[in-house]
């Protein structure tokens, strides 16, 4: 659970915007959408694959 201490007089927009920070660097939404379908790990481990590729074509033709 998280919990966002709110000072005297601060604005309600503002705990909000530090609530939705906090909210994202936990991941929780992130686990929740990879918990909601179940991937083979084969399917897994061939998406890393596959991202480790794009990255490594994108530093090649950086080099270039």
């Amino acid at each position: 659970m998280l919990i966002i201490p709110i000072k005297e007089g601060e604005n309600i927009d503002r705990a909000l915007k530090r609530y939705k920070r906090k909210f994202d660097k936990t991941g929780t939404k992130r686990q929740l959408q990879s918990r909601k379908q179940f991937t083979k790990p084969s399917v897994e481990n061939r998406a890393l694959i596959q991202k480790a590729q794009y990255v490594q074509r994108l530093r090649d033709q950086e080099n270039v």
